[in-house]
């Protein structure tokens, strides 16, 4: 079951729903009643994407129509914008498939914009010695029904550093599975939430390591306020035979309404020996007392408050490598946060 399958078929049942385990907290069945028609082609000229100003090669997916993929050739070094854009709000999905030969490297600005009923299915196939970082925005705004998985496959000796960065929507997933094969890969699986109003936004990661010696690095930070809901799952799967995995999660959360939410479920399922494995999870308030220092040196409560939530999600956008996508990614956070004071 899946959006997608339901948008081509045309049938609610296809919808997923509370009833399946990795969805019970983003309810897809019981939220969608009528399926909207197809979204027209577009013709019409874009306007400027979150990440224009790279000045870089950019991919345009329209209305789900547009380039199915990209290869980036061995050892080439390469920055590309790929943006999936709903300009009307019908019904579309997108698939998109990504390889990056022995050597290379990739950038990849991605973006989400606009409401509609949609799914974006986005492979990533990662070669010997080849390094991709993927920065992602997803904003959807109010109205938008959206899924977004990637599927990530490395081979040994890849490196891949993913950062994904949401304001949610009316119902959103955003899900990332990497087959890890050990063999010297790493990976960093980074994520932002800034999620108010009655917008939902799910973060969902599984890695699975197949292979000895391999590393995963992960970091989320998220801030839920008014009546959002920020969801959180990761589960790492260390397999029978992946011995001296180093693998380790973070997931921390400030709630900063009485009606806002946070679900979160870290998971570690280890199957081998000689492992370094560990999670953390926490949700609550700003510090009061870091409150009350701020507010010593002059500034009004919203604008402490404005100021410690910056800092608390800054530590994962300082982590972003690449200078203009770091950049892109703090202003659309602040601006963010901005909207909550």
């Amino acid at each position: 079951m899946s959006l997608a399958r339901a948008i081509e078929t045309g049938e609610l049942a296809e919808l997923p729903s509370r009833r399946d385990e990795d969805w019970r907290w983003t309810d897809f069945r019981g939220l969608v009643r009528t399926l909207p028609d197809a979204a027209p082609a577009f013709e019409a000229e874009l306007p400027p994407g979150p990440f224009s100003e790279a000045g870089v090669e950019t991919i345009d997916i329209v209305n789900g129509r547009g380039h199915a993929g990209l290869a980036v050739a061995p050892g080439d070094p390469r920055t590309v914008a790929v943006r999936f854009v709903a300009v009307d709000p019908g019904a579309q999905t997108s698939r998109f498939a990504i390889e990056v030969g022995p050597g290379a490297q990739l950038t990849l600005l991605e973006s989400h914009e606009g409401g509609a009923v949609s799914e974006t299915d986005i492979e990533i196939a990662v070669a010997t010695g080849a390094r991709v970082e993927r920065i992602v925005i997803a904003d959807a705004g109010e109205a938008g029904i959206s899924v977004v998985q990637a599927s990530v496959e490395l081979a040994p000796g890849a490196d891949y550093r993913q950062t994904i960065v949401t304001s949610g929507a009316r119902r959103q997933r955003l899900e990332t599975r990497v087959a890890h094969p050990g063999g010297g890969a790493t990976v960093k699986l980074d994520s932002v939430y800034v999620i108010a109003g009655r917008n939902h936004g799910d973060l969902t990661t599984v890695v699975v390591h197949g292979g000895p010696d391999g590393e995963t690095e992960q970091v989320t930070k998220g801030v839920a306020a008014e009546q959002g809901r920020g969801v959180f799952q990761g589960r790492i799967e260390v397999r029978p035979g992946a011995d001296r995995t180093d693998a380790r999660m973070q997931h921390h959360a400030l709630v900063l309404s009485d009606r806002a939410e946070v679900d979160a479920k870290p998971e570690l399922e280890i199957y081998a020996d000689d492992v370094a494995c560990s999670h953390g999870n926490s949700i609550g308030a700003l510090d009061e007392e870091a409150l009350f220092y701020v507010r010593q040196r002059g500034l009004s409560e919203d604008a402490a408050r404005a100021l410690l939530t910056d800092a608390f999600l800054g530590e994962v956008v300082d982590r972003i490598g690449h200078e203009t996508g770091r950049e892109v990614v703090r202003r659309f956070v602040a601006a963010q946060t901005e909207r909550l004071a």
